[in-house]
């Protein structure tokens, strides 16, 4: 089993370094918070005391920190890990941070010699408890093969998303979608609650629809990812039936700013003569605004 370096035990990498010591690995963990500390050391890891300190004679070293600055200093900050890495060592970023910053980390490491991938994670702090996490990584296939049975402790889907810095652009367009769609869905039952519905009823019916069940796996894949635009609803219905959710919800006083946001895109698409093609064709609208 191998010997690994965990900087950062907090909600989620507690559970995380856990997983680890429950298949076997070795852990020695640091983190600034003290009680984190101590609570990882109680459940077996070796405390260390500085992140230099846990990298020290590591096969691994995993990062779970809040930004990629504090992975930054932590790797190259006074007793950094890149002190203790050595040729045989892998980083693996495992933190949420914006790409840059992880891909100036990895350039950084690069030049002297030090291998480096990212691995996000997906789900919840619930599936770190459980070895349940989705795991994105960017890098060398070999380096990604190298650290999957470690993923493996901590997850059960483990995707290699591509070259170094795939996994948190992935991470990224994943949160992205699932954020701002929190917010529609929480529109769309205001909407319901508005108008005296029964939200119960009203979830249940949204669960047997694309609006329950997502466009990523219902509409996308049969329509315009298949290059097929022929109307299984078409974008003239969309818009009229987006203007009487929009009167509706107005009249009853529900908030409707996302569907306010949405209404210009299937607008552009009716004055470019595309109101009989599929809604998804919003789709290639919006990849032609974005260049």
């Amino acid at each position: 089993m191998s010997r690994i370096g965990f900087i950062g035990v907090g909600v989620m990498g507690m559970p995380m370094a856990r997983n680890l010591m429950e298949n076997g690995h070795r852990v020695r963990a640091f983190d600034l918070d003290d009680d984190a500390l101590a609570d990882i050391v109680r459940s077996g890891a070796e405390a260390a005391g500085s992140a230099k300190h846990a990298a020290d004679g590591a096969e691994f070293v995993v990062t779970m920190l809040p930004t990629g600055d504090h992975v930054a200093a932590a790797v190259f900050g006074s007793d950094g890990a890149a002190e203790s890495l050595g040729p045989e060592s892998l980083l693996i970023d495992m933190s949420t941070g914006l790409p840059a910053h992880f891909d100036a980390l990895a350039r950084r490491l690069e030049s002297k010699g030090l291998r480096v991938i990212d691995a996000p994670v997906g789900r919840t702090s619930k599936d770190a408890e459980e070895g349940t996490l989705l795991i994105m990584v960017g890098g060398e296939a070999e380096d990604a093969s190298r650290a999957r049975p470690l993923l493996e402790c901590m997850g059960d889907t483990i995707v290699h998303c591509g070259p170094r810095g795939a996994g948190i652009r992935t991470k990224l367009v994943n949160n992205y979608l699932s954020i701002v769609s929190n917010v529609a869905v929480a529109e769309a039952l205001d909407i319901a609650e508005s108008a005296g519905l029964d939200r119960d009823i009203v979830v249940e019916v949204l669960m047997g629809t694309t609006a329950g069940r997502g466009h990523l796996g219902t509409t996308y894949p049969a329509k315009v990812l298949a290059g097929d635009l022929e109307p299984g609803f078409m974008i003239d219905l969309a818009r009229k039936d987006l203007d009487l959710a929009l009167q509706m919800g107005a009249d009853a006083g529900a908030s409707l700013q996302m569907g306010a946001a949405a209404r210009p895109f299937y607008d552009r698409a009716h004055r470019q003569g595309l109101g009989r093609r599929d809604w998804t064709v919003i789709y290639n609208l919006v990849r032609e605004s974005g260049g």
